[in-house]
């Protein structure tokens, strides 16, 4: 997933289309000149739709593609012919996707299936043609109405990434390496802060064809739900998923605080996070022996957790199983049954 490729925020003008005309036509034949109105309606404007498209990963396509207009409906004919109604504009998008109000940040639309649409805009309805003004006491209505008006507003588009385990932690807590060693993800890794600028999806392979989707989300820092670092660039992926593994490297001078601080971005950012599962691992641990591991048992918080290498291999079977067993806990005690 290419950083370059990689757009998760979008702002787009969109202007569903005008309704048709009716038409005030009459019926006029060779041997019928005062034929009564015959003026078909007119046809809606065009809708402007999102619909949600599994094999899209970002909003790039959006990025160079700001304003979205779709056609007039067509006037109503003679005959009660009804005009066309104006072309759909239909925004594929990634699941995931939220559509909110400019204005207001009120959410409008969700898409988290394939195929599924919302209608952002609707086209305004086609005017009425003159046959359907006939009366008893206005045989020869000479109108017909006009098409509604369309509707325009500007829209915020935004990808929050669906996957079953969120991983979090500070930049170079090991969260990226994790991720190559367990799904066949490439990320950047380096020994610098913010090696990972978006976030990147792996498939985790476990016993009998199961899986699950790990996203690896940009490093947090302190001050992250305040905009700092990479701040809310990266904060709404973490709102998807089912559960957050938190990752902190075993050199950590005080894991019991780093912990906190990570909980306390979370809960600043929404406190709903801290309803998701969670989980610990302890990364870097191949540098630790069974004394230095001891002491560390000490201060770890009151939440299950696993010490990791993955460099080594040490510990991530377990984690795998952990992962599973808060993922499908009712299925894991079927099996135990």
């Amino acid at each position: 997933m290419a950083s370059s490729n990689f757009v998760d925020y979008v702002k787009i003008f969109c202007r569903s289309g005008r309704g048709g005309a009716g038409s005030a036509h009459f019926r006029r034949e060779k041997f019928i000149p005062k034929g009564g109105p015959d003026g078909g309606d007119g046809g809606r404007g065009g809708h402007i739709i999102l619909r949600g498209n599994k094999q899209m990963w970002t909003l790039l396509h959006l990025r160079y593609t700001k304003h979205l207009h779709a056609d007039n409906g067509v006037f109503g004919g003679k005959q009660q012919s009804t005009g066309a109604s104006g072309k759909d504009v239909i925004i594929d998008v990634p699941l995931g996707t939220v559509a909110r109000d400019v204005d207001t940040g009120e959410q409008i639309a969700e898409i988290t299936e394939d195929g599924q649409t919302h209608i952002l805009l609707k086209g305004g309805r086609g005017g009425l043609g003159n046959v359907h003004f006939k009366t008893a006491t206005n045989q020869a209505p000479r109108y017909a109405q006009p098409g509604e008006d369309s509707v325009e507003t500007w829209v915020i588009i935004e990808l929050k990434i669906l996957a079953d385990v969120g991983l979090v932690g500070f930049p170079n807590a090991g969260k990226s390496t994790l991720l190559s060693v367990v799904s066949a993800a490439k990320p950047e890794i380096g020994d610098y802060p913010f090696t990972t600028l978006t976030p990147n999806l792996g498939i985790v392979s476990y016993y009998d064809s199961k899986s699950f989707i790990m996203a690896d989300i940009p490093g947090i820092i302190e001050g992250a739900s305040e905009g700092k670092g990479l701040g809310l660039r990266f904060l709404r992926h973490i709102e998807r998923n089912s559960l957050l593994l938190f990752m902190i490297p075993a050199d950590s001078d005080d894991i019991a605080k780093d912990f906190d601080v990570l909980i306390g971005e979370l809960e600043a950012y929404n406190p709903e996070l801290l309803d998701k599962s969670r989980i610990l691992a302890i990364s870097k641990s191949d540098m630790l022996d069974d004394e230095l591991k001891a002491g560390i048992r000490k201060s770890v918080p009151n939440l299950p957790y696993v010490f990791i290498s993955s460099l080594t291999g040490e510990g991530i079977k377990e984690l795998k199983d952990l992962i599973w067993l808060h993922l499908n806990p009712v299925e894991d005690a079927q099996t135990t049954e």
